[in-house]
């Protein structure tokens, strides 16, 4: 009786694991085809919006933003600190211009057996817009800048939540649009903001 009553429970808990790993594969790929999805519509922009930062003769050459494959163990779970009295600072561009930003805290996440750290920002010109209300901005460079990546580093927008946790998406990562012409002023990621990490993920450099 023993026995049987511990079949069961070892045949009951292989079926709870591939059911598991089946609803795992359907998020998995449906979170796979919408980051595809945007990447799809993103590129549409940059040829049809008349805020695109290509010029006309780019657009006519445009031959689609480079991308890492999308790969699910780049959107990492954060714990975030939230600073209690956050400093503004003055972040540096790609020009004079010195906009102003809060230091909203820092957010720690593991990668491949390692933890890791990035400094938050909110900035302050767009802390009463709507729809940026809880806008997060995470400016990074990591060990692909400058081989596959841009070299000047990529961002991250992300979104505030309740609680000490945050969503990183390395997956949306993408490049200033100073990458693409020279008339825009970008910030440029704070030195504490380098990840000693190879990130295969987000948007590569622009092939002019």
């Amino acid at each position: 009786m023993i026995f049987c009553r511990k079949s069961a429970l070892i045949a009951l808990l292989l079926v709870i694991s591939v059911v598991s790993n089946a609803q795992n594969l359907l998020i998995d790929s449906e979170y796979i085809a919408s980051v595809e999805k945007e990447r799809t519509e993103k590129n549409r922009e940059f040829i049809e919006d008349e805020n695109s930062p290509l010029d006309s003769i780019k657009k006519k050459e445009f031959p689609g933003l480079g991308y890492f494959g999308v790969d699910p163990k780049w959107r990492v779970s954060a714990r975030m600190e939230k600073y209690s009295n956050p400093d503004t600072l003055k972040m540096k561009t790609t020009t004079e211009r010195l906009p102003l930003y809060l230091v909203y805290g820092k957010a720690y996440f593991w990668v491949e057996g390692k933890e890791f750290a990035l400094t938050i920002y909110r900035n302050v010109g767009l802390m009463s817009k709507p729809g940026y209300e809880d806008y997060l901005f995470v400016p990074f460079r990591d060990e692909s800048s400058g081989q596959e990546s841009y070299g000047g580093g990529r961002y991250i927008d992300a979104r505030e939540v309740e609680g000490d946790s945050i969503v990183i998406d390395f997956n949306k990562a993408y490049n200033p649009y100073c990458v693409y012409s020279k008339k825009y002023s970008c910030p440029v990621p704070p030195a504490e903001n380098f990840l000693e990490l190879l990130v295969t993920a987000g948007e590569k450099d622009f092939k002019h």
